[in-house]
């Protein structure tokens, strides 16, 4: 949904987009009206500098932008080519318009070129090939008003389809490559997701499996002691219902990895990092030379673990980019905890990138999904004012509230 200001600003930039390229059509004609009879190559210099009017109006409607410089292309070569007919030379030498004609001509070809090639870098194959044929055809059209003779005619149509062709091949080209990297991009994004769910699987199942184990075990003893030992059934059930509360806790917030495995050094499983853990990451982030301020909002209180670990995964995350993709020296951390929500908002002040290796934002893929795997909220991108924010909400079981 686009700000009310946005419109009759988008109305404005479309409306001088077409002004400058109008403008472009009646000065270039103005240019060649007015040439005068001493016709050389330095007198084409203001028809080229005009094409910079044509710049506005070719990104936004590069369709309409080609039909209006062919229109203004073919009516100049024309133009040229009436001037070199009222001012002929003395008899066996060449008209000085004649030069400016095909001079003019092969200028507008080179404008008409590139357009076509920006249109087959942006719009379909069909759109660019239809585009390139009907250019083609006014080029070569205007090439009878200065070429005379067979041989001369057929030399400045293979010069100008040369040109097109080429043109269209590097536009086209451009926009395979695009097309293929964005399809390696999503791929890439699709394959983090995965690699993410499957790492907090991974986390989830020390306290899962542990916590089954637990219940098959108590389930077991209750069954066979449930005639015989009354109490010691009563207290099975109950070892049973305790488990199973805080297993399904956990599973409601979907991430309650209590310990995992460093697959650097092989060490053996070690508790989950929180929080407190902050101190050590800020350290070594400060030996990596970026400075980080960490400022605690809220009262600080127990969290359930697997709420911790999601955070200081974000932040760590975050931190990280901002070491190595921002530039930026320093970045703030602001943990706040609220009644019901815990929030994480991580700037700095680096180039408004950070979070985004290779375009890609594959670690912003991984914080997003633990924030939705809580039933959180995450939100990154650059800020106004400079720089990059990473904002996240993780809302807080009752129980800690």
């Amino acid at each position: 949904m686009k700000a009310p200001l946005d419109v009759p600003r988008s109305l404005l930039a479309e409306v001088l987009a077409w002004c400058s390229g109008i403008a472009y059509g009646v000065m270039l004609y103005v240019v060649v009206l007015d040439t005068g009879r001493e016709l050389t190559g330095v007198r084409l210099l203001p028809t080229a500098l005009l094409a910079v009017l044509l710049l506005p109006l070719v990104p936004r409607r590069p369709l309409p932008a080609l039909a209006l410089l062919l229109t203004v292309s073919f009516a100049a070569t024309v133009r040229a080519d009436s001037a070199m007919a009222a001012w002929l030379g003395p008899a066996g030498s060449t008209p000085p318009a004649e030069t400016q004609a095909w001079q003019v001509a092969y200028l507008q070809a080179v404008l008409s070129d590139l357009t076509v090639g920006w249109i087959a870098a942006t719009r379909s194959r069909l759109t660019a090939a239809v585009a390139a044929v009907v250019a083609l055809g006014m080029q070569i059209g205007g090439a009878g008003y200065y070429r005379e003779g067979t041989s001369s005619f057929l030399a400045a149509s293979v010069f100008l389809a040369l040109m097109m062709v080429t043109a269209w091949t590097v536009g086209h080209s451009v926009r395979e490559r695009r097309r293929h990297t964005a399809d390696l991009r999503a791929r890439a994004a699709e394959q983090a997701v995965v690699a993410e769910r499957l790492r907090i699987a991974r986390e989830l199942h020390d306290m899962v499996a542990h916590s089954i184990g637990v219940i098959a075990i108590q389930a077991g003893v209750g069954r066979r002691v449930i005639d015989t030992q009354p109490s010691e059934a009563r207290n099975a059930l109950a070892a049973i219902e305790d488990t199973s509360r805080d297993t399904l806790a956990g599973l409601r917030r979907m991430l309650g990895a209590l310990r995992q495995v460093d697959p650097e050094d092989g060490a053996p499983l070690r508790p989950a990092p929180v929080f407190a853990d902050l101190d050590g990451l800020v350290e070594r982030t400060r030996d990596a030379g970026v400075q980080v301020d960490i400022e605690w909002l809220g009262e600080r209180r127990a969290l359930p673990t697997e709420i911790e670990l999601s955070g200081y995964r974000i932040v760590q995350e975050s931190i990280t980019n901002v070491v190595r993709h921002s530039g930026a020296s320093a970045c703030r951390v602001i943990i706040d905890y609220q009644e019901t929500d815990l929030f994480i908002e991580i700037t700095d002040e680096g180039r408004g990138s950070s979070g985004l290796p290779g375009a890609a934002g594959y670690g912003l893929t991984g914080m997003r999904e633990r924030a939705a795997l809580l039933h959180g909220e995450f939100t990154a991108g650059p800020r106004s004012e400079g720089g990059f924010r990473v904002a996240a909400r993780l809302p807080l079981p009752v129980a800690v509230t």
